[in-house]
């Protein structure tokens, strides 16, 4: 399997990290977004979306969108609960990810830690949502460990790729007291560096 991503991107490390948990052997082509790596005519031919990440499957099919990208490596595997109405709180959580959070926490991101905003000039949508987005959370994790069960699942993974790096926003996670505690444990059991 061929991993194109940008190791920026937490999009790309969620395909990374549950590649990683769950043992599978990749090769890892680094693929620089700010480069335009991803708009080659040969990146394109690929994944017409010109999208970070995408995959080529072992038997030559690609893959895209890393949500999808995830569950398909993860089946069968323990971070897809097998109680129904457990993986279907999973998937939830990862369809609101990818509309409630990504487009606003990671957007923050990029704009202040790679394009150089200042983050007091951030559009106030973007923070306003970022914001709820990390509340709706920090409610969420209020006496849990993990959320959706009692253990580590894909909405875990797919969550904290950009929530552990949202103060590089602008968004302080100290204001999220269930946060802290609940990135610690998922970078703990994917065994990623804080």
């Amino acid at each position: 399997m061929r991993i194109y991503g940008d190791s920026i991107s937490g999009n790309c490390l969620k395909v990374k990290w549950a590649a990683n948990h769950i043992g599978l052997s990749y090769e890892w082509i680094e693929t620089s977004v700010l480069k335009a790596e991803s708009r080659t005519p040969e990146f394109l031919a690929l994944n017409p979306a010109g999208q970070v990440p995408a995959v080529i499957l072992d038997d030559g099919r690609p893959l895209a969108q890393s949500n999808a990208i995830i569950l398909h490596l993860a089946e069968g595997s323990d971070l897809i609960p097998k109680d129904a109405y457990e993986r279907a709180k999973m998937l939830e959580w990862l369809f609101w990810e990818q509309y409630s959070h990504e487009p606003y926490v990671a957007v923050a991101r990029f704009q202040v830690r790679f394009l150089g905003k200042a983050a007091h000039d951030l559009e106030p949508k973007i923070v306003e949502r970022g914001k709820a987005a990390l509340q709706r959370m920090d409610d969420a994790l209020a006496g849990k460990t993990f959320l959706v069960g009692e253990r580590l699942s894909l909405a875990d993974l797919a969550l904290v790729a950009y929530t552990r790096e949202a103060e590089d926003g602008g968004f302080r996670l100290a204001d999220y007291p269930n946060l802290p505690p609940w990135i610690a444990r998922v970078e703990r059991a994917l065994n990623i560096a804080p």
